[in-house]
């Protein structure tokens, strides 16, 4: 029987043409842990405020695969030695390194297990797989997890440049509209080098770096961060929240079994994890595999019509998109003012008493767009000398860019401004 091709070529709006040239890459992709990624929305409820935000966690991971390829071209050119084996591990590793996101992305971080990330649950798919193909994966997680001789596969990975970052801003602001994300990637990777094996950047990038650095921090607070995303994420977060105390409560309320699996019990990072003898994926691993945005819209649909009043708002606000209004300012709410809407929520909605905590939310949101503390970006020059591009750039602040800028926000009915 002859073997199947496994060299194959993407479309994609984005990058135009992108190569799957590893067959390994082919063998990941084709697996339904991966092809489950073409059902979460990358900026999960991102769409509810710009409409085109609609692309996948699955785009995404073929788009920063390409430019890992890419990357890795451009160090060969530059006469670092990178075997084909370690370009097809470092392939494998950005293409996993997001598997582990739940439905809608970010929004339901920690809300379905407690205590575990998305980064955790991504290592826990990477592990099962990587017994189920054999041991092929052992070099990809040794690059993912920063055990490899080779640091700086590590950093094009995870890290101030990596090309996880150079996707997902050029991605979401294509599918978002908002032009301030788009950055140059192409040029960015084409300057890439290596110094004592760590990811510099040749001077001749320090433009597209600069533009780069202040794109991410725009794209936060325009639209990662957008105050109605928050609303539409405290929201979905909140009616799930009720149902699992539904649930708790000993009655049974409808969800795939998959959904219901995370509803009724309180799972941890320990459940996810498996021991390497074992020969089955654990009952977490498993259900969440089978988690996606289908599984929390289709509850939402059930549950706006269910008989606790509580959920019913929750998931009825949910699908019809009435979202909560939202105030921001500097400085934390006091209480008095949350007891004030928990208050006003009481008179105009008599059957939330003593359920204001679901309607009535006051919390904080913090971005930094460059994290100085960690590795920082490092100039080259052509005399050989490096300089952090704090020092280099003559148009970044980078003490006010790397400062972690915090906003609070007060969450609530809109009918409550009235």
């Amino acid at each position: 029987m002859a073997s199947r091709n496994k060299c194959k070529i993407v479309n994609d709006p984005v990058h135009g043409f992108i190569n799957i040239s590893h067959p390994l890459a082919f063998d990941i992709i084709e697996h339904p842990y991966f092809q489950r990624l073409r059902h979460i929305r990358q900026l999960g409820l991102t769409y509810l405020v710009y409409p085109g935000a609609n692309h996948t966690r699955f785009q995404h991971a073929l788009g920063a695969m390409h430019l890992m390829n890419s990357a890795i071209d451009t160090l060969r050119s530059k006469g670092h030695q990178i075997t084909d084996k370690e370009a097809e591990a470092a392939s494998a590793a950005i293409l996993l390194h997001d598997i582990g996101h739940g439905p809608f992305s970010h929004s339901l971080e920690y809300s379905l297990a407690q205590g575990i990330s998305h980064e955790a649950i991504s290592k826990c798919f990477m592990h099962e797989l990587n017994k189920q193909f054999h041991g092929k994966l052992n070099l990809a997680i040794d690059i993912f997890e920063g055990r490899y001789k080779m640091k700086f596969l590590h950093q094009l990975v995870t890290g101030q440049l990596d090309v996880d970052r150079m996707d997902y801003l050029r991605r979401d602001s294509f599918f978002s509209g908002v032009t301030e994300g788009a950055i140059g990637s192409d040029r960015i990777i084409k300057m890439l080098n290596v110094v004592d094996d760590n990811l510099v950047v040749d001077a001749k990038g320090i433009y597209s770096v600069e533009k780069f650095i202040i794109a991410r921090r725009l794209m936060y607070w325009q639209v990662y961060l957008h105050k109605t995303v928050v609303a539409a994420e405290q929201l979905l977060t909140q009616m799930l929240l009720r149902a699992r105390e539904i649930a708790f409560s000993g009655e049974k309320i409808w969800a795939t079994p998959a959904l219901c699996f995370f509803i009724e019990k309180n799972i941890t990072r320990k459940d996810f994890e498996n021991n390497p003898k074992d020969k089955f994926p654990s009952a977490a691993l498993e259900n969440f595999s089978n988690l996606d945005d289908s599984d929390i819209l289709s509850a939402a649909k059930i549950w706006a019509n269910h008989s606790d009043n509580v959920l019913s708002m929750l998931a009825k606000m949910m699908v019809s998109r009435k979202l909560f209004k939202v105030q921001l300012q500097n400085k934390p709410f006091n209480e008095k003012e949350v007891a004030k809407k928990t208050q006003k929520l009481y008179r105009l909605f008599p059957k939330t008493k003593g359920y204001g905590r679901f309607f009535v939310i006051a919390n904080s949101v913090s971005n930094s767009a460059y994290c100085s503390s960690d590795e920082s970006i490092k100039i080259l020059y052509n005399n050989g000398l490096l300089v952090d591009i704090a020092e280099a750039s003559d148009m970044l602040n980078t003490k006010i860019l790397s400062k972690n800028v915090r906003k609070y926000f007060l969450c609530y009915p809109k009918e409550l401004e009235k």
